[in-house]
Order: C-alpha cells, then structure tokens, then sequence
C-alpha cells in the first residue's frame, strides 16, 4: 500500500530535459476556476442582483495587449444566475480593484467615486499653481491655516484624554451606588414620616369628631305617636280577666294548705305557732309571725284541755 503513494520519481541516468518536446498552447487559452464576485453587480439582461461573495464557475483568459508594469490582467467570464447571461470583468492591477466589463453595472462604488473625484481636484489645483503663482500662495496659506486648525484640536483631544485618565472610574461608581442608597434611605425616612403624620391627623380628627359629637348631641326626636290599635279594649279587657282569675286561683289554693306547727320556747314555756304555707298570701305570713302575748303554764293547759274533753263527752 505505500508504494501507491510515492511522490518520488525515478530519473534514469541519461536523462535530458532538453529533449522532452513542449507542447504548443495558445496564448489566450482558457482555464476554469472558482472564484467569488468580487463587487456587488445587477445583470442588465434581467436586472438579477449578483452580490459579493457569490461563488461562481468562472472560466480565465490573459488580456492580449494589456499589461501594467509587467504585470498581466486577467479576464473572468460568468453566467448571471437568473437568465444566464454572460458577464465579464477583469482585474485592475493599477487600483488594486477589479473592472466591469460589459453584461452588467457595478453597485455601491461610492468609495471609488470618492476617490476618483479627490483625484480630479488634485489634477485641476496642480494645472491653476503650474499657471498661477498667486493661487500657490493662496493654497499654501489655506493649508497652513488648516494644519493649524487640526494641530490645535488633536490638542485639545490629548488634554481632554489625560484629565480623563486621572478619572476613577470606580470611584465614581461607588460614590454614585452610595448616593442612590442615602437618596432611597432619605425616601424611605420622607415616606415614613409622612405617614405617621397622616395617620396622627386622622386620629386627631376622629377624636375631634367623637367629642363633637358627645358634647353637641341632638336632642332625640320624639317618637311618632303610634296609631290606636282598634283592638287594644278587647285586649285590656282580657289581660285584666285573666289577672282576676289568677288572684281567685291563688285564694283557692291558700284555703286548701293546712299551716305547720312550730313550737317555740319562750320564757321556759313552750309554743306551737302555726307557720303559713308559701303559698299563702302575705297578710296571712304577717299574721302568723307577729308577737304573741305569753299564755299560761303548760299544766294550765293541759288541765283546761282536759275540762273541755268532759264537757264535749
């Protein structure tokens, strides 16, 4: 397999190079190459844009006759990529450009027209100071006064770029970080007081308002008289049955209670005194509570219970 990829020829001996016959090609044979628009063009056919950098099949031949310095100019044939029409272009060693040939027009050469036109006003100054020694000097002090105008600028520049190399820049941006915090600290404080006052305010109001309200109270306005229910008597007049029944319910049932037996010793005699039921009415209480006079012995008793047994036998 190396042998297939040896690049070293064998040259026997004898070998003559003068005697190797050379072959007759034409002087303006063309060759094909690959190769990129160099400018930006319009196809006059179809009016296609052909931009720069636009890989083409170009076919190259030697300008017969065409030469700068030695040096030889190419020609370049390509197909537009809409109507494949043919445009050519050759190099322009003197400008270090290409040329437009025919088939198409060159866009966007600003620059170039620039160009070519500072060239034009050079050309025309030197024809007017080859005939004019007036406007020599006239140019000269034009010149002079520009030089001097620009001198004076690029001075100011460098005065303008050292004061600002002295600058700290870091500096500036804590010293510009710590002022927006004290301006929000400062906010923050306006913000709080002002709320505290708002709130105070409204507080004094409402306790404004409350003893205004206290001392200046309106006098309360009479109710509206209600209109007379039409059946009020009859409702009166049942309210007052039902109270009568209730009070002769209530004599009823105090007939009905037997009164409790208390004895009670006093002065070293003893009493039975009837307590009243609790449901019996309050004359009946003051009645059974109030004072007695001492009665006799109880052997006095006795002996008159004991009479009034025989008598009723």
């Amino acid at each position: 397999m190396s042998e297939r990829k040896v690049l070293n020829k064998y040259y026997p001996p004898d070998f003559d190079p003068s005697k190797i016959p050379k072959l007759k090609l034409p002087k303006d044979r063309q060759y094909v190459v690959r190769l990129m628009a160099p400018f930006n063009m319009r196809c006059k056919t179809c009016g296609e844009y052909i931009y720069k950098g636009k890989k083409f099949n170009a076919r190259k031949e030697t300008v017969q006759n065409e030469a700068y310095l030695g040096l030889p100019i190419f020609r370049f044939y390509i197909k537009c990529t809409r109507c494949l029409a043919e445009i050519t272009f050759k190099t322009d060693p003197e400008n270090t450009d290409y040329a437009m040939e025919h088939g198409a027009t060159r866009n966007f050469q600003a620059e170039k027209l620039l160009e070519e036109e500072e060239k034009r006003v050079q050309k025309e100054r030197e024809d007017e100071e080859r005939n004019n020694p007036m406007k020599v000097l006239e140019n000269r002090t034009k010149d002079s006064k520009l030089e001097m105008e620009v001198l004076e600028n690029l001075q100011e520049l460098k005065d303008l770029n050292q004061r600002q190399a002295h600058v700290d820049f870091e500096g500036m941006l804590m010293q510009h970080r710590l002022s927006q915090e004290q301006r929000r600290q400062q906010q923050e404080e306006e913000d709080e007081r002002e709320t505290a006052a708002l709130l105070e305010e409204a507080r004094h109001r409402r306790l404004l308002e409350d003893s205004d309200s206290e001392d200046e109270a309106p006098p309360s306005q009479p109710r509206a008289a209600a209109r007379p229910n039409p059946t009020a008597i009859l409702d009166e007049a049942l309210k007052v049955k039902r109270k009568a029944e209730a009070v002769g319910r209530r004599a009823q049932l105090a007939g009905l209670i037997v009164p409790k037996k208390v004895k009670v010793e006093a002065n070293g005699a003893s009493e039975q005194v009837q307590m009243p039921a609790a449901g019996a009415p309050e004359s009946m209480k003051v009645a059974s509570f109030a004072p007695q006079t001492p009665r006799a012995s109880s052997l006095s008793q006795l002996v008159t219970y004991g009479d009034s047994e025989d008598s009723d036998s």
